[in-house]
């Protein structure tokens, strides 16, 4: 059996990550603004926030953009991709701390607030409820957590048409069908999907209150929790 290949540190598919999101997640730009203005409910002016999962910097530099006194510190695992989100941030990075490794490596705060989009899917049941803990402990009382990843009914046949559906939404997005089918095979056996009562369970089990869905596109959900 070949080894697995992380994506994440092959230098042309980083080079290739700006294109994804935009094109394989539905109302991505949508996400980006409504968790900024989730986060701005609650976090100061001069606001200090944690995103995990911050390689690339997409999501950094659209909430560096809309509010200019926040500052951030941003943790992903992959070398490669953090040099992408300097390049991304440009001068922008002078307000953020990036930091190589997982939550662990995370500053112990108090946050005003903490993101993590599109990453939960890569770790499995016991991780994700590690993190979700870790990252309430980093949080000041009442802080928002923002999160969003693959997350769909896990009923018999539920799996199978969801994970159909995201391929179609693929294919629709201008991916020629059989790699879209690659796709959809990949994420079935490598991501770890749960349901959406799953989801917020290990949320509430983590020591967050008043756990509320505002996002769903196709595959893909989202929730706001607070510390």
């Amino acid at each position: 059996m070949s080894a697995r290949i992380d994506p994440f540190s092959d230098p042309h598919a980083v080079a290739r990550y700006a294109e994804g999101p935009p094109r394989f997640v539905p109302g991505y730009n949508g996400l980006q603004r409504m968790t900024t203005l989730l986060l701005s409910e609650r976090v100061p002016e001069l606001g200090h926030i944690l995103v995990l999962g911050a390689g690339g910097g997409l999501e950094l530099n659209v909430f560096a953009q809309a509010m200019p006194q926040w500052t951030f510190d941003g943790v992903d695992p992959s070398a490669e991709m953090l040099n992408l989100a300097e390049r991304t941030l440009g001068p922008l990075v002078s307000r953020v701390r990036l930091h190589q490794g997982y939550v662990d490596d995370a500053p112990a705060g108090p946050f005003d607030a903490a993101t993590c989009l599109l990453t939960l899917h890569f770790v499995d049941l016991k991780e994700r409820r590690r993190i979700a803990a870790e990252v309430r402990r980093r949080l000041k009382p009442g802080a928002p957590f923002v999160v969003a990843h693959f997350s769909f009914p896990q009923g018999e046949g539920e799996r199978d048409l969801w994970l159909s559906r995201y391929a179609a939404f693929v294919i629709d997005s201008g991916v020629a069908p059989e790699q879209a089918e690659n796709a959809r095979a990949a994420i079935d056996r490598q991501l770890h999907i749960f349901s959406q009562e799953q989801d917020e369970a290990i949320l509430h089990d983590a020591g967050f209150s008043n756990v509320g869905l505002f996002y769903a596109g196709f595959a893909f959900r989202g929730w706001v929790a607070y510390a």
